[in-house]
């Protein structure tokens, strides 16, 4: 999965992004917060970015991809991992707007990574500037269902044919 977060990093408010990106009125250092999502990569446990309504059996997540980068007033922050707890990405979001801010330094997030405690952590960023961009999915791994499974499983009765024609031969 692939998430992009947008933050338009301006003054005016926003008009034509409103709803679809984050307005922040403040300077934001966008190589610092780049610097400090780099400590997030890997396999880590992510109870600290969880949401307390989370569901995810295991706060264990591998983070492949997460940048920061600037184009003119805009911040993009992209993360791709195979699946991400409830919030986790928003709550990422709002700490590294924090080091962008300047109120911690980059290194500090690999100790509130390990704190294991959600309330060290930023805020959780507004669901408006989050888009789900892709999914990829594992299309070598194949699943041939019995048709009697499916029909225990949905109720309905299964496919048996009437007569022998109905069959394909595949050496006719």
């Amino acid at each position: 999965r692939l998430y992009r977060y947008r933050i338009v990093n301006r003054r005016a408010p926003l008009a034509v992004e409103a709803g679809h990106a984050w307005h922040i009125p403040y300077a934001l250092d966008a190589e610092k917060m780049h610097e400090a999502a780099q400590v997030l990569l890997g396999k880590h446990d992510f109870s600290t970015f969880r949401a307390s309504l989370c569901q995810a059996q295991s706060p264990v997540k591998t983070l492949t991809r997460l940048s920061v980068a600037r184009a003119g007033e805009e911040i993009d922050i992209i993360a791709e991992a195979r699946s991400f707890l409830h919030h986790q990405v928003r709550n990422m979001v709002g700490t590294l707007l924090e080091v962008g801010r300047g109120h911690w330094e980059p290194a500090h997030v690999r100790t509130i990574l390990e704190s294991l405690e959600r309330s060290n952590a930023g805020p959780t960023a507004p669901a408006r500037g989050l888009c789900l961009q892709w999914v990829r999915y594992d299309f070598t791994r194949t699943y041939d269902p019995d048709p009697r499974e499916i029909a225990r499983l949905t109720g309905e009765r299964p496919f048996e044919p009437e007569e022998p024609s109905q069959y394909i031969d595949p050496d006719t």
